[in-house]
């Protein structure tokens, strides 16, 4: 198991990074979370890792720190919730609006995760909250950070092409961030188009 890759950042994206370590570059699936605090391209950065294999796949994902990683964890460990299905709810909302919303049991929070039910979210409720509450984890108002808009492509065709890698149909994530964009104006970044378009599916 690979628990974690140090190396330098060759490619970056909302939903995946490249690092490259020892001549090998490693593809690692992140959250929006873990894409705001990468460094530049070219720069080293630690990502703590979690590597799942199926009969059909091997994939790595990445998190910026142990405490995403943890609660990542968590996530796949309830019943009907997958690593592309957790890494969406922590593109979403960050690990302390996360377990905010577990320990307060609010349901809707959860439930406007793509790809979340009503029985899900009060699955995952009820499975997380007390084994948070052990972890000594206190819920916590949790500001969303300024984020970077990225160098590159377009901010649209950047958002697009992320939330066609969470599950969107391209036509779905066209008509959301069309729509976000003509409401919000072209300042927005790509990470603040993405949150919405997930907030708003």
């Amino acid at each position: 198991m690979i628990a974690y890759i140090n190396g330098t950042v060759a490619q970056k994206e909302p939903t995946l990074a490249i690092l490259e370590a020892n001549g090998l570059g490693y593809e690692i699936h992140i959250s929006l979370y873990t894409s705001t605090v990468l460094p530049a391209l070219g720069e080293t950065f630690k990502l703590y890792t979690y590597q799942h294999i199926r009969e059909d796949i091997q994939a790595l994902y990445g998190f910026a720190d142990l405490d995403e990683k943890t609660l990542f964890l968590d996530l796949i460990g309830v019943s009907g919730i997958g690593p592309n299905t957790a890494l969406t709810m922590l593109s979403t909302l960050s690990p302390a609006e996360m377990r905010s919303a577990i320990l307060m049991e609010n349901v809707r929070a959860v439930q406007a995760i793509k790809g979340i039910g009503a029985k899900t979210a009060q699955r995952l409720i009820l499975e997380l909250k007390d084994k948070l509450k052990k972890a000594g984890i206190v819920a916590q108002a949790n500001a969303s950070p300024n984020y970077r808009q990225p160098a590159g492509n377009p901010v649209r065709e950047e958002a697009l092409a992320a939330l066609i890698t969470l599950g969107f149909p391209k036509p779905v994530a066209e008509k959301s961030i069309d729509g976000i964009l003509q409401r919000d104006g072209e300042s927005i970044t790509v990470e603040q188009l993405i949150r919405q378009a997930l907030r708003e599916r």
